[in-house]
């Protein structure tokens, strides 16, 4: 899965101290399943762009802990999830760009909250409901979309068009901005995680959903794709009352009695300090 981010703000290769990659260098790092690339097939004054390259492994995808659980049989061994822009894209761009998610810039602290022209192409990209949700998320965002589907299977023209499509982006803003829409976006559109989902997610949507998501017109369908359509804990989400509940290592008190209507008692030949033999009447 490739995703390539393109700016024109003068001088261009200000983009790699936002990133904190070097636009001279390949950069490589192991992710769960799979690795990630990170390169700059062009790094001027006048244009940069870099680029993520997400290469999942399908084996290590089956044998490794983040295959998840599925009711069909043959689910592990033939889906997309090597081939498409999922939550494992999300989860790299937080590997390799943390800290520009999280607006950290030691270099050069000026351009974190600099609005730059930025263009954001991503190959190929889910988008369960069609071209009118990727629209629907990315447009009231101030984003212009441009979106190209294919055909599920060229030689069967009768199944009509798959859901997969080669989106652009394009829109004046900050890399952190861009890089945290597409951080809870991306699943979004996929509507589907490659991990268990619980209460914990919250955390993670209130972080890189602050300063956008509240005024977004879908924000409801957002958080009940994201928090995978789990209501209960959308509805904490949006009430704003969830804490984490801390764990606990106190086992519960043991009972005193072994029946609930009779006592236990040690019987005669008990030797213990403190217990008498009962009685024969």
């Amino acid at each position: 899965m490739l995703l390539t981010l393109t700016t024109t703000y003068q001088p261009a290769t200000d983009l790699g101290y936002l990133l904190h990659k070097h636009p001279n260098r390949c950069q490589t790092t192991s992710f769960g399943p799979g690795i990630v690339n990170i390169f700059y097939p062009v790094a001027t004054t006048e244009k940069c762009t870099a680029a993520l390259l997400l290469d999942i492994d399908p084996i290590a995808l089956i044998r490794g802990k983040g295959r998840g659980k599925s009711s069909l049989p043959l689910d592990q061994y033939v889906n997309d999830r090597p081939y498409v822009c999922s939550s494992f894209m999300s989860a790299a761009l937080s590997k390799a760009f943390r800290s520009a998610l999280n607006g950290q810039c030691k270099e050069r602290p000026e351009l974190v909250n600099t609005p730059m022209p930025l263009h954001c192409k991503i190959s190929v990209l889910p988008c369960r409901g069609g071209e009118t949700i990727l629209r629907e998320l990315f447009e009231p965002l101030g984003y212009t979309v441009t979106a190209r589907g294919d055909e599920l299977d060229s030689q069967f023209p009768l199944w009509g068009p798959g859901p997969y499509y080669t989106v652009e982006l394009s829109h004046t803003t900050s890399v952190r901005q861009l890089l945290n829409h597409l951080y809870v976006l991306i699943p979004v559109l996929d509507n589907q995680k490659h991990y268990y989902v619980d209460d914990s997610e919250i955390d993670k949507l209130l972080k890189r959903g602050e300063g956008w998501l509240a005024n977004h017109p879908a924000k409801e369908k957002i958080a009940l794709r994201y928090l995978r359509h789990k209501k209960a804990t959308c509805a904490n989400y949006w009430n704003g009352w969830w804490k984490p509940v801390p764990k606990t290592t106190k086992r519960p008190p043991v009972p005193q009695t072994l029946h609930p209507k009779r006592s236990w008692k040690p019987n005669s030949t008990s030797t213990r300090p403190g217990w008498k033999p009962l009685s024969p009447h």
